[in-house]
C-alpha cells in the first residue's frame, strides 16, 4: 500500500471522493466513510463530500439502488449530487477518484501540487493487494454491482480511517 496522507494541525481535514455521475460510488464512499468516522469518533474532525467530473445529475439523491444497498447495512447516503469544480483542489486535503478514468480526469485539471491544497490519489490505493483498480461503475447493472461497490468502499474507508486515527493518534502525542 502506498504512503498515506498524514492529518493537519487544523482542526477539520477534509476528504472528497469522485466518480462520474455522483450517485453511486463517490456518493456511497460518502455515506461509509461517515458512517465510519461517527464509529471511530472521528466525526467532528474530518469533513467528508463526494462530486462527479459530469454534471448530469446536479442535485439529485443518490442512485436508489445505492440507497438501499448501503441501507441494508446500516448505512445512510443522505448526499445531493455536485459536479466537481476546480475550487474542490483547494478546499479538500485529499481528493479519491474512484477510477482510473476519474483519476485523469481530475489530473488533466488540476494545478501543479505546489499550487493547490489537495493530494489527488486513487481510491484503489486504500484497498489491499490484488484489488481491483477501480471500483466499478454499477450503474448500469443490476443489484449485485451496488453489493461489490458497498463491500470494495467498506475494505477502502475502513483504511483511511484506520490511517487517520493513527495520525490523530500520533498528532495529540
Amino acid at each position: 500500500m502506498a504512503d498515506h496522507p498524514t492529518l493537519p494541525s487544523r482542526p477539520t481535514y477534509r476528504i472528497l471522493f469522485v466518480c462520474l455521475g455522483n450517485i453511486c460510488r463517490s456518493p456511497t464512499a460518502e455515506g461509509v466513510m461517515r458512517h465510519m468516522l461517527r464509529d471511530a469518533g472521528l466525526e467532528n474532525d474530518v469533513d467528508v463530500e463526494s462530486a462527479g467530473t459530469g454534471g448530469w445529475h446536479i442535485g439529485h439523491p443518490p442512485d436508489e439502488r445505492a440507497t438501499s444497498a448501503a441501507k441494508r447495512r446500516g448505512i445512510a447516503l443522505e448526499s445531493r449530487a455536485q459536479r466537481f469544480i476546480a475550487d474542490h483542489f483547494d478546499d479538500f486535503d485529499l481528493i479519491l477518484a474512484m477510477d482510473r478514468q476519474n483519476l485523469a480526469d481530475l489530473q488533466a485539471i488540476a494545478p501543479p501540487p505546489a499550487e493547490r491544497r489537495a493530494e489527488v490519489r486513487l481510491f484503489s490505493e486504500f484497498l489491499p493487494p490484488g484489488a481491483p483498480p477501480d471500483v466499478p461503475d454499477p450503474y448500469y447493472g443490476g443489484d449485485a454491482g451496488f453489493e461489490r461497490v458497498l463491500d470494495l468502499v467498506e475494505r477502502g474507508c475502513e483504511a483511511i480511517v484506520d490511517h487517520l486515527l493513527g495520525a490523530e493518534s500520533a498528532r495529540r502525542g
